[in-house]
């Protein structure tokens, strides 16, 4: 079990990896690239819960044009350090045939997590299936994983929470990304 003391010590301890006006101004970035994309589209912005929803919002207020919201909860962590497993909690309250959508997520680790969102968005009948991933984590991967559409910043090949990423299901809220100390 995580104790709060110990939260406080990886919090205190973290180092700064991208600051909350480095993300803000690569949220507005990606929003500019989005809206160039899906304008006209009239998308669904798909958020993977718990770690896409700070992202999702953040992109939403900066998307101008008309658009629905949805969740699903996917998830391989839990609230591990390792991913293990996918295991679907809550699928898309929206129909999603015909539509375009819009896939909102806060990391990139090793692929699988996207890779079975898209895979379901197909399955129910999506029209077209993008990606936006606001941390990409630099890691060698399978070639045959997706890529994301589009993609905010990179961090290194360490544990990274904050801004929606957590560490045992804390510091979600930090508003920064953060990396454990080696």
């Amino acid at each position: 079990m995580t104790t709060l003391d110990e939260i406080a010590a990886i919090a205190s301890s973290a180092e700064l990896i991208h600051s909350a006006e480095k993300i803000s101004a690569t949220m507005d970035r990606m929003a500019g690239e989005i809206t160039a994309e899906l304008a006209d589209s009239n998308p669904i912005l798909l958020c993977v819960m718990n770690g896409g929803l700070i992202c999702t919002a953040e992109l939403a207020l900066r998307l101008d044009f008309p658009l629905q919201i949805d969740f699903l909860h996917i998830s391989r962590y839990g609230n591990a350090t390792r991913g293990g497993g996918i295991e679907h909690r809550v699928s898309p309250g929206l129909d999603l045939r015909g539509r375009v959508v819009l896939v909102v997520d806060d990391i990139l680790d090793e692929g699988h997590t996207l890779q079975a969102v898209l895979q379901l968005c197909r399955k129910q009948g999506a029209a077209r299936t993008l990606s936006a991933i606001l941390v990409d984590k630099q890691r060698p991967r399978d070639p045959d994983l997706p890529r994301p559409d589009f993609t905010g910043l990179r961090v290194p090949d360490r544990y990274v929470f904050g801004y929606g990423m957590d560490y045992r299901g804390y510091l979600r809220n930090c508003n920064g990304i953060f990396a454990l100390v080696e």
